[in-house]
């Protein structure tokens, strides 16, 4: 709900008009650069974004500017004009509610991706935009929030005989890439493991809690799902546009992931199929569980037809019934009802009714 009315707010504009759609997820921007070649490497924390304007004229350097936090517009916009990024991308870095696409502007490369980020204290998945461009020598990645999921990337740049370091940016892009879907299979590992150890619970017992369970996890598929589909076509498009900027040595490390991303979604569908067959088991047990009530009360309701039968019989009061008068009268009916009773349950008992 918050999403639409956000998005209230940008109609009737140009194209390309700057507004930041989404949460506000950071305090502050942070804006971290590493500029690296095979030799040295430079790490520091930016105050604005005019600090990276040498970086950028250095030959024969790469450089990684990363951005945490998108709801200051300005620097977004300030990025744009140092970089000669086009207001539509902007707009896209902007609007958190991008599906992973992948779009070719000659002079960069943009990608936007859906980072999952598991919250293992309140089990739920944290759903983040991130947006990469990568040109000739630079690489620019847009984070809505400051996480680790890069951190293995940058101590992997320390070192000497690293790949990222005698590759250009095309591999670090890749590389960035690969990290947000490799945590995709963290997160499909854990629901994995809840999946199964609630799928035993569930032929053991089953209460109204499950199915709201049940629905939780069919949520969460659906949310991977949204995020893996067009991430299949991000990739393509990669492999297949004709760009000096994508080498070709890194067109096979595309590949790579691409089986990853089918690998993924082939996971998440086969859960959401578990998923499907849970509910039935549930819708099952329930109807066992009413079938077994139900079985319990025939037999019951069957076994006093006769006896009231009798007691009405009884009942009646007529002056010329002998058994009113007779002084064994009455517990010889009360007898005989008793092993009327006794004699239907040991029928039932024997038939496996009960």
């Amino acid at each position: 709900m918050v999403t639409f009315r956000k998005r209230g707010s940008k109609v009737g504009l140009e194209p390309g008009t700057l507004v930041h759609i989404g949460e506000k997820k950071v305090e502050k921007v942070k804006i971290k650069i590493v500029v690296y070649d095979s030799e040295k490497i430079v790490e520091k924390e930016l105050d604005s974004i005019d600090e990276c304007i040498p970086f950028n004229d250095q030959p024969g350097t790469n450089f990684w500017l990363n951005v945490d936090g998108l709801d200051k517009i300005e620097v977004i916009e300030k990025i744009g004009s140092c970089f000669n990024i086009h207001p539509l991308t902007l707009e896209d870095i902007l609007n958190t509610g991008q599906r992973p696409k992948m779009e070719d502007y000659e002079s960069y490369v943009y990608t936007v991706l859906k980072m999952m980020i598991l919250d293992k204290e309140k089990d739920e998945i944290i759903i983040d935009q991130i947006s990469i461009i990568f040109g000739c020598n630079y690489i620019i990645s847009f984070q809505e929030r400051e996480v680790d999921v890069f951190s293995p990337l940058r101590e992997r740049l320390k070192n000497p005989a690293s790949h990222l370091r005698k590759n250009g940016v095309d591999y670090l892009a890749y590389c960035l890439i690969d990290a947000v879907i490799d945590n995709y299979f963290l997160i499909l590992e854990h629901f994995g493991d809840e999946i199964e150890e609630f799928e035993d619970q569930l032929l053991i017992r089953s209460s109204p809690e499950t199915i709201k369970v049940i629905q939780r996890y069919r949520r969460d598929m659906i949310t991977l799902r949204k995020s893996l589909w067009p991430l299949r076509e991000l990739i393509s498009g990669m492999q297949r546009i004709e760009s000096e900027i994508i080498k070709d040595t890194t067109r096979i490390y595309l590949r790579d992931i691409y089986d990853h991303t089918i690998q993924v979604i082939d996971s998440v569908e086969d859960y959401r199929d578990i998923l499907s067959s849970m509910v039935d088991i549930y819708l099952s047990s329930l109807s066992n569980k009413m079938n077994d009530i139900m079985k319990v009360l025939t037999v019951i309701a069957t076994i006093f037809i006769p006896l009231t039968f009798v007691a009405g019989v009884y009942g009646m009061n007529f002056e010329n019934m002998p058994e009113l008068h007779w002084r064994w009268g009455y517990p010889t009916v009360m007898l005989f009802m008793a092993l009327l009773g006794t004699t239907m349950f040991a029928y039932f008992k024997k038939k496996k009714w009960v």
